[in-house]
């Protein structure tokens, strides 16, 4: 795990565990903290990183619900907590089984100790919605919080730092092995509109991005993997609308079979017999 100084007080941290990576915004008055790790431990391990950096006022957003990034949020408290709309929702109705099913997950792969920090933790909910933009005064910088709507979660937030040139869009852009991998895609993903959302990131202009796990890239790799999703996206619709087999679609994308798979799993009556 280590900062990477992105811009003039622009960071993003990076672990081994998951391959998850995070952010630090730095005004002159205030911090902003993008996602918080996925238990108390681990948000505590965070919140003593971010204070070698600055002593300032934090405030944390999360980029969506899922537990590696939303469940850290308790030793930043009390603070305001920004996510879009949708986000408390998630957490309320899934929170908790979701941190019993990484428990024993945890525990199924020999980390006892990860397993007992979700046990002790609490799930934060967010104080703060946003509809479809929030700009942030950080002093002296903005961050722009932006509500992508539905592509990797219903409730995707990026955050823009314009005058870095940076953004943080947590998972709607991964940079695995294949650029998205198997584990990008679940029953709440939106292939339809995942390309719009990647295409709002690129409206932006930004420099550099970082990805919800995975090192940052560069513009180019987000149009590729937009031109990507859009590619799965055909392929999801012929296939559920049965004019395509899902061994055809599988020789068709542009992405490895496990993530092809994954992608097109939500239909999971759907026939894999050969074209």
């Amino acid at each position: 795990m280590t900062w990477l100084e992105l811009a003039e007080g622009v960071y993003a941290r990076r672990y081994e565990e998951l391959d998850l990576t995070v952010g630090l915004v730095v005004g002159a008055e205030k911090c902003l903290v993008i996602d918080t790790r996925g238990d108390v431990d681990q948000g505590a391990e965070l919140a003593a990183a971010v204070r070698e950096i600055t002593p300032l006022p934090w405030i944390v957003a999360y980029t969506h619900a899922h537990f590696d990034h939303a469940f850290g949020t308790t030793p930043f408290l009390p603070c305001e907590v920004w996510a879009a709309e949708g986000c408390r929702a998630e957490l309320d109705s899934f929170g908790d089984d979701a941190r019993r099913k990484w428990a024993k997950s945890y525990l199924e792969q020999g980390k006892p100790e990860i397993a007992d920090a979700l046990e002790r933790t609490e799930i934060e909910r967010p104080d703060r919605v946003v509809d479809t933009e929030v700009t942030l005064d950080l002093g002296g910088r903005t961050a722009v919080l932006i509500n992508l709507g539905h592509a990797h979660t219903d409730h995707d937030l990026v955050v823009h730092v314009p005058d870095a040139g940076v953004v943080f869009a947590g998972d709607t852009v991964e940079n695995g092995p294949a650029g998205f991998t198997a584990d990008s895609f679940g029953v709440d993903n939106d292939l339809t509109n995942w390309p719009a959302a990647l295409d709002r990131i690129l409206a932006l202009c930004p420099k550099i991005v970082v990805p919800g796990h995975g090192e940052p890239v560069g513009p180019a790799f987000v149009a590729e993997h937009r031109d990507g999703m859009a590619s799965l996206s055909v392929l999801d619709a012929a296939v559920t609308a049965g004019e395509l087999t899902v061994v055809s679609a599988l020789a068709r994308s542009p992405y490895p079979e496990d993530v092809t798979r994954a992608a097109l799993s939500r239909n999971s009556a759907r026939p894999s017999e050969s074209a």
